[in-house]
């Protein structure tokens, strides 16, 4: 009997655009003869199923269900699609455990704390993951420049510290140009982190549970065309993705072990995407996103690709371990 899969897309935050994108990939990717699929628009104003024909039926909230020319439909599995919130930052997690409807991104726990840069950077030190010098303002702090400066040094980034596809991101060179940076960041979240520059060879690495293994997917160079590894960079082709990247098997088998570390202490499943920049010949870690952009542009599919693994594979296997687990 072919499983009810509901693919949940959209979300709150200023990703939506992409996790769309990211949804319908997966919608036209997986294997309709194996599974029921449907699209879940997930925004703050609605919840709705979203048929072939463009037609909108109600979720309901109170168990997940949807209602279709009088039949109940109800979900065997959830694949998680939504980047930023509330789909990697653990409410869409927490909301299915209380229904106990598997979904295929990591649980409640790790998704809040992955997706908060700070407390994921702190949280990794005491296991001996290297990461950038950084400096943290609230919404409301004081800014004293010279006290960041000195901290971090210049340039610098200012980054939004819950949000991704680098929103609300900048690269400082002049104390003059932090507090424009940093207005920008507020924009996106009221919390930010400030870190120290890094100038080595950026690298991004997936880790996934593949056929109940941790697996470490083939590395990616990142070669920006732009400043860094921006918006443009990652969604309109302003960067060279090199799979396998271009490193020595020192550098290979150093960030593959860290990424393999950090997927296993923080008891991670699913799919995790971690950023790299290697300084004094060792990986130091960015961050770590947990829906990664599933689009034919997005870093993951690729390393899968490189595997050996196709975008079909991928996404079953997804599925099969969370009804496993």
């Amino acid at each position: 009997m072919k499983k009810n899969i509901a693919i949940i897309m959209g979300g709150y935050s200023s990703e939506y655009e992409i996790s769309l994108k990211s949804g319908n990939v997966v919608y036209n990717t997986l294997n309709k003869d194996k599974y029921n699929t449907y699209r879940i628009h997930i925004f703050k104003e609605k919840w709705v199923y979203v048929n072939e024909a463009n037609e909108e039926f109600h979720v309901d909230k109170n168990n997940f269900s949807v209602m279709v020319n009088g039949e109940t439909i109800s979900f065997d599995c959830v694949f998680n699609a939504i980047h930023g919130s509330p789909g990697e930052d653990g409410y869409m997690q927490a909301y299915f455990k209380l229904w106990n409807i598997p979904q295929t991104s990591c649980n409640m726990y790790q998704a809040a704390l992955t997706f908060n840069k700070r407390d994921l950077l702190a949280t990794l030190k005491p296991y001996g993951i290297k990461t950038a010098e950084s400096y943290y303002l609230n919404l409301g702090d004081v800014i004293n420049e010279n006290d960041i400066v000195s901290k971090v040094g210049l340039p610098c980034f200012v980054k939004a510290n819950k949000a991704g596809s680098s929103f609300g991101i900048s690269k400082v060179y002049k104390k003059e140009e932090l507090k424009a940076a940093i207005e920008k960041s507020f924009k996106e979240d009221d919390e930010i982190i400030i870190e120290q520059f890094l100038d080595g060879v950026e690298v991004s690495v997936g880790v996934i549970s593949y056929k109940g293994q941790t697996t470490v997917l083939p590395i990616t160079e990142i070669v920006s065309e732009n400043d860094f590894f921006d918006y443009e960079a990652k969604y309109q082709g302003k960067s060279q993705e090199i799979t396998p990247a271009r490193i020595s098997e020192d550098y290979a088998n150093k960030v593959r072990a860290q990424a393999k570390k950090i997927y296993e202490v923080l008891g991670m499943t699913g799919f995790s995407r971690s950023e790299f920049i290697f300084k004094d010949d060792e990986p130091h870690l960015l961050e770590m996103n947990t829906v990664p952009g599933l689009t034919k542009e997005s870093i993951l599919p690729q390393q899968a690709a490189a595997a050996g693994i196709s975008m079909e594979e991928l996404f079953d296997n997804a599925i099969e371990e969370a009804m496993k687990n």
